[in-house]
This record gives structure tokens, C-alpha cells and sequence, in this order.
């Protein structure tokens, strides 16, 4: 089943269902906590498609085994809805202790579904010592996931911002793309040179969400829940640009990279000018392993991109709930996000507030060294609040109606 399914009917399941409680909030004592959770096997089931973020994890879990005596295991997932469809499984059998999923990076549909299934333990995140460090006044999506208030039920752990990246060898900065019909029009001058991942894939789904922050009037009404009338009505700018974008497109539209990184490999052989993706340091991390030419750089929309946080989430049944919260707690502290912020390890915005992060900590985060491709935060722009969970899942399957016959 393709995965948008599997996100489809996961939300559908969420929505038409009661919600139902969550477990009470978390009170022990942190150092309870930690001693319970030492000697336990934290199964960490984590998107597992990139090489920077596996290796992030590895390294995650020698630095926890050292200090707390835990072992993390990374279960790889092609799509989050995996693991979430493993707990709905579990639930349905009357398996409420013992899970087989002890923590889950999630956000958007996912967490949604779990959260209004009562499938999330906790509140827990307050009882983490390194939550008092992160922004939840200025970083509104740490404690807003996709319009939905996260309500304790996950710890935020990286930040990420959709961007473009553009070959300058090829293109000059007044030629690169700044809205959805100035991209059109690239597209038509160059036949066969924009591509975008499959909307099966969430970089693929993004990019048309993407597309319909800059086609709708109106962008507010994406902070709501779409219905059948709302859906019809907002989305028909973009399925109207998106019919002249298709055959335009790598291979006239009828094939697509199945992954990013399947798009950047297209870019790196030249067959394509423009890549996407939710890193804003993959550019620089790309040019720096030799998998874009060095003349890569990154540019957004002339309105912003779409910004999210990424969480991690402690099913209700998991069965190392102690160790999955010291994980979540070890990905908080200074020196982790500072490790993750290098380009080298991650490039991923931290989502903490550095001015609550004590001074000697602070100096961390001061960039290392220059790199090319890298972008500066005045040119990464503004960052868009991503829509209604409803509006991804739609438009997914909407998509595969269209267009995939």
C-alpha cells in the first residue's frame, strides 16, 4: 500500500473516532527516571533515508550507553505511518504494555492520528531538565505541530525549513524561480530540467503545499481543517498550475524521483537545475561530500517556505518508557543541538532559545567555518506555519488520483 495511504486512512481513523485520554502527566523525580531507565532498550523507529541523520543517531546512541547504561536501537522506516500503524495494530490486540515501539520521530498527520487515538504517553516533555531551554514563545511550531498544540505529548528535537537549491553555473539569480508562475514559466523554457520528488514522499507532497501557500488568496484558510467544499474550492489554482507544469517536467511528468535524495543524485548528473529539500544545510554538506557541484546554492520563495518542528513521541504502550525520556531529554541538551546545528553532522536549526542556554553553552552554536552553498538566515526569508493536517493528506491522495494512472 503506498504510504500517503497508509497516512490517509491513519487520519481518517483519527477523525472519525473519540479521542481518547491520554495517560496523567509525568511526576517523578528526573533521577527515578534515570536510574529506572538504565540497562533498557530504547527501539527508536525513525525515518531511515538520510545518511546524515542515521549516522546523527548512531552517534546518539553511543554517547547515551556511555552515560546512562541504554541501548538505542534504530528501527529504519521508509514512512513514519509504519510505526504508527504497528501501535494502532498493538492497541487492537489488547497489547497495552510491552509495545514494540518505544519512541518514534514524527509530526503532521502522524502525530495527529496518534495523538487523537490516545496513543501518545505523557504529557512527559516538562519533566525533561533540558525542555526549560527551548523557544516556545518565538518557535510557535515546538508547541504547535502542523496546527494541532502538542499538549506535552512530544519533545521538539530539530527544526526544518523547505528550500530549493539551483545549480549557479547554470542559472544566474535573476533567472532562479521566487513563486509558484515564475516557476511555471522556468519550467516551459526549459523543458524536462524541474522535477519534484513523488507526492508519496513527503518532500513531493510538500512541494504542492508549497505551491498553494503562493496560487490561494488567501493563505489563513490553511490553517484550518479542509473539508470536501473547502478542498475543492482552494486547491483549484493549484491542480490548474499543475496541469501546465506536468508535462514540463523530467520525463515529461510521467516518472519522478522516488526520494530527495533520488532528486539530488538528477542534479549532481546535470539532468535537472533545481533540487528541494527540508535541510537548508544539504546544499553545503552536499558540495563538501562531492554529491552537488560546488556551484550549488539555495534560494526560497519570495513570500517564505513552509517550517517545522520535528518531535519525538512515546507510544502509550511503549515498554522502555524511562530510557525513551532520557533519550528525548539528551537530544534537548546545548551540546547535542549545537552537534546536530553543524553542517557536518546535520545542519539542523535548533529549536532551543539560545538566550535561556547558558553562556559557555552558547558559544556552541557560533558557526565553525564557512561553507559554500550554506545559507544565511537573513536569506532563508520567512517561515511559513504548515497547514492542516487534512490539507497534506488530501492533496496526496488527490494527486494520486489525477495523476497517477
Amino acid at each position: 500500500m503506498p504510504s500517503w495511504r497508509l497516512r490517509t486512512l491513519a487520519l481518517f481513523t483519527a477523525l472519525v473516532q473519540p479521542v481518547i485520554a491520554s495517560a496523567a502527566q509525568e511526576t517523578r523525580a528526573w533521577a527515578t527516571i534515570v536510574a529506572q531507565a538504565k540497562g533498557q532498550t530504547v527501539y527508536w523507529n525513525a525515518w531511515g533515508g538520510d545518511e546524515r541523520t542515521n549516522a546523527f543517531i548512531a552517534w546518539t546512541g553511543d554517547a547515551v550507553r556511555q552515560r546512562y547504561g541504554i541501548t538505542l536501537r534504530q528501527v529504519k522506516l521508509k514512512d513514519t505511518a509504519e510505526a504508527v500503524s504497528r501501535v494502532v495494530a498493538e492497541k487492537s490486540a489488547g497489547r497495552d504494555t510491552g509495545g514494540s515501539v518505544d519512541l518514534i520521530w514524527l509530526n503532521g498527520p502522524n502525530f495527529l492520528a496518534m495523538k487523537s487515538q490516545g496513543l501518545l504517553y505523557g504529557p512527559f516533555s516538562a519533566a525533561l531538565p533540558n525542555y526549560a531551554y527551548v523557544d516556545t514563545l518565538h518557535k510557535r511550531s515546538n508547541v504547535i505541530d502542523f496546527t494541532v498544540p502538542v499538549d506535552g505529548l512530544a519533545a521538539p528535537w530539530r527544526l526544518a525549513q523547505f528550500v530549493y537549491m539551483y545549480d549557479s553555473a547554470r542559472l544566474r539569480p535573476p533567472e532562479v524561480p521566487r513563486s509558484a508562475a515564475e516557476l511555471l514559466a522556468y519550467a516551459r523554457q526549459h523543458p524536462g530540467r524541474v522535477t519534484h520528488p513523488t507526492v508519496r514522499n513527503f518532500l513531493g507532497a510538500t512541494f504542492l503545499k508549497q505551491a498553494l501557500y503562493d496560487l490561494v488568496p488567501d493563505p489563513a484558510v490553511l490553517q484550518q481543517p479542509a473539508t470536501d467544499a473547502s478542498f475543492s474550492a482552494v486547491t483549484a489554482p493549484l491542480w490548474a498550475w499543475y496541469d501546465q507544469l506536468r508535462p514540463t517536467l523530467w520525463r515529461e511528468g510521467r516518472e519522478f524521483p522516488e526520494s530527495g535524495p533520488a532528486q539530488r543524485q538528477l542534479m549532481n548528473d546535470g539532468a535537472i537545475d533545481i533540487h528541494m529539500s527540508f535541510d537548508p544545510a544539504e546544499a553545503a554538506v552536499s558540495i563538501a561530500s562531492q554529491l552537488l557541484p560546488a556551484s550549488v546554492r539555495v534560494f526560497v520563495m519570495a513570500r517564505g517556505t513552509i517550517g517545522n518542528t520535528s518531535f519525538v513521541a512515546i507510544p502509550y504502550n511503549a515498554a522502555h518508557k524511562e530510557a525513551a525520556m532520557v533519550v528525548a531529554d539528551f537530544l534537548l541538551e546545548p551540546a547535542t543541538q549545537a552537534r546536530a546545528q553543524d553542517p557536518a553532522w546535520g545542519g539542523n536549526l535548533t529549536v532551543l532559545d539560545l538566550a535561556k542556554v547558558p553562556a559557555a553553552q552558547r558559544a556552541l552554536f557560533a558557526p565553525k567555518l564557512v561553507m559554500p552553498g550554506l545559507p544565511t538566515h537573513e536569506e532563508l526569508g520567512a517561515t511559513l506555519l504548515e497547514p492542516h493536517p487534512s490539507w497534506m493528506t488530501r492533496i496526496a491522495a488527490e494527486w494520486e488520483r489525477r495523476y497517477s494512472r
